[in-house]
């Protein structure tokens, strides 16, 4: 009962009176004092009357979340505990397991060991769920369990785990966790260098100079940046990554609010390393942000050729105020343009559709931007690459398999089927994908895509209204149709899904490396950026030089 009131009638008289706080204060400040005061008497009145105990702290908590949670996904509130739990370390570096690692329902599974880190010394692979940490059973706890695999260096930490059902016992010893920015970089032919760059932190300028460097000293005469997967990260080491390669004194990104003292214009303030090399970078929609203004600047600048599939779109910059009590705000403060003056934002937060979901940026209608050489680019939704690369881009049924671990699974399934792979290159057969395709049957593997979602609700509300039982002879029949029309996609994507499910086993055989290792001999998006810069009339006339 106390929960429906909260949720009815006291989290959106908070959300009320705080949205006028953030958009009115300037204009309206009696607007700004009425809404707090409707806000502080409900509060008062409901703590003081409500038939059972409630917690304040909990409630505020609650009613701002919530609050923010309307706005944009990036707009957070953080309390005490929130603060001293999650606070960014942009370092590079923190202590605990080395691993990946994600919670599903009672237990913490291991996606990636990183080579060499407690995890893997602990002999813990991926697919590993762990049940207890020293005397903490996960299924009793419903905190954030992560955190109690953090703690001082060389701390011992017992754990519990199933590995294929069965219950198994480790030791981790915590250890200082290096997140490189610049996990691997390779020359991979008499004039290729190849550099993935996978987050904006603070040693990312410094590891992609050296990268470089140590590639042109070794003879490389033309540089791949793979920026795929990259979710971004600090604005900072974007524009000092550009300016590896653009000189002194270029406009990089632009940033817009209503607010001026958010307005900044961030040029390039030292040195280039190499204005003439060759560059391509590669991209896809998981490159996010600082990925974003990279890749963005550097098209703008005619300085590189795009490879790959529309960007992911996110051109909203975050800043984190500290508030009182040791709590904190982390808030969309403005939105960043590249140097032809794009948003590349593909979601419109202040608008939204019946289902309350972001309109996404038409892509048809969006406006034309000049590049420095006078070609046409486009904004929202992200960057559209010079050269589109349809492997690129995964189908829906890719994504769903992703999303939800049907490759993953399979994967573990598959690593312990066949133990003895060994530094092999694991390669994908017709029956092992019939296999593949048998084993998510037999694991009511749920595809979750949106129409499978819409026949569940109706089935769940059919059964409310005790009508489902009319409807199930026609809920079967959609049902198994929808199955087949799924079945039929696995068979429709069979190159594109085989190829996913073989980098998640590379990884399991020889880790993360051991992909990029292949990579560089069998990657479409590299063997095409190669082909290019074979071709340099065709780079040179993509980039008008």
């Amino acid at each position: 009962m106390w929960t429906q009131i909260k949720k009815r009638y006291v989290i959106p008289v908070v959300a009320g009176g705080f949205l006028f706080v953030g958009m009115s204060f300037k204009d309206d400040f009696f607007e700004v004092a009425k809404q707090i005061e409707i806000f502080t008497t409900t509060f008062k009145t409901v703590n003081q009357n409500y038939v059972d105990q409630v917690s304040p702290a909990e409630l505020m908590d609650k009613a701002i979340k919530s609050m923010l949670a309307d706005l944009d996904p990036y707009t957070n509130y953080f309390n005490e505990q929130d603060v001293v739990k999650f606070k960014i370390n942009n370092t590079g570096e923190y202590t605990g397991i080395g691993a990946m690692i994600t919670r599903k329902e009672d237990k913490l599974i291991i996606k990636e060991p990183y080579k060499g880190f407690a995890a893997d010394k602990a002999g813990l692979k991926a697919g590993d769920e762990i049940i207890q940490i020293g005397d903490v059973l996960l299924s009793d706890y419903k905190e954030d369990a992560s955190q109690l695999l953090k703690g001082t260096k060389n701390t011992k930490v017992d754990i519990k785990y199933l590995r294929q059902g069965k219950p198994l016992t480790t030791q981790l010893v915590l250890d200082e966790v290096e997140v490189k920015a610049v996990p691997f970089f390779a020359k991979i032919d008499a004039k290729t260098g190849y550099i993935v760059l996978s987050k904006f932190n603070k040693k990312t300028t410094q590891e992609t100079k050296e990268a470089l460097e140590k590639l042109k000293a070794d003879g490389a005469t033309q540089i791949i940046l793979d920026l795929r997967g990259n979710p971004g990260g600090l604005l900072n080491e974007a524009i000092n990554v550009c300016n590896l390669f653009v000189p002194k004194g270029e406009v990089i990104v632009t940033t817009k609010s209503k607010n001026e003292k958010h307005n900044n214009v961030y040029k390039t303030t030292r040195e280039p390393i190499d204005t003439e090399i060759p560059l391509a970078i590669i991209v896809d929609g998981k490159s996010a942000s600082a990925s974003e203004i990279v890749s963005g600047a550097l098209q703008d600048l005619d300085r590189a050729v795009i490879l790959g599939s529309r960007s992911f779109g996110k051109g909203l910059v975050q800043r984190p105020f500290d508030m009182t009590y040791g709590t904190q705000v982390k808030v969309t403060i403005s939105r960043y343009y590249t140097p032809s003056g794009r948003c590349i934002q593909a979601l419109d937060y202040a608008h939204k559709d019946s289902d309350g979901k972001a309109i996404k940026a038409d892509i048809t209608k969006a406006n034309a931007f000049k590049t420095k050489k006078g070609r046409t680019v486009y904004d929202g939704g992200g960057i559209l690459p010079d050269i589109e690369i349809a492997e690129t881009k995964l189908s829906p049924i890719s994504e769903a398999l992703i999303r939800n671990d049907g490759i993953f699974n399979y994967a573990t399934y598959y690593y312990y089927k066949n133990p003895n792979l060994g530094d092999k290159i694991p390669t994908i057969s017709d029956a092992d994908y019939a296999d593949f395709k048998a084993f998510l049957k037999k694991e009511k593997f749920s595809f979750d895509t949106e129409t499978e979602i819409a026949l569940k609700n109706t089935l769940e509300k059919a059964k409310k209204e005790n009508i489902d039982q009319t409807i199930a002879v026609e809920y079967q029949q959609l049902l198994s149709a929808l199955q087949k029309s799924e079945e039929s996609l696995l068979d429709k994507n069979k190159k594109e899904i085989s190829k996913l499910i073989q980098d998640e086993l590379i990884k399991r055989y020889q880790y993360k490396e051991g992909l990029y290792q292949y990579y560089t001999k069998s990657n479409v998006e590299i063997s095409r950026s190669i082909t290019l810069f074979n071709n340099i009339a065709e780079y040179n006339k993509i980039l008008k030089l």
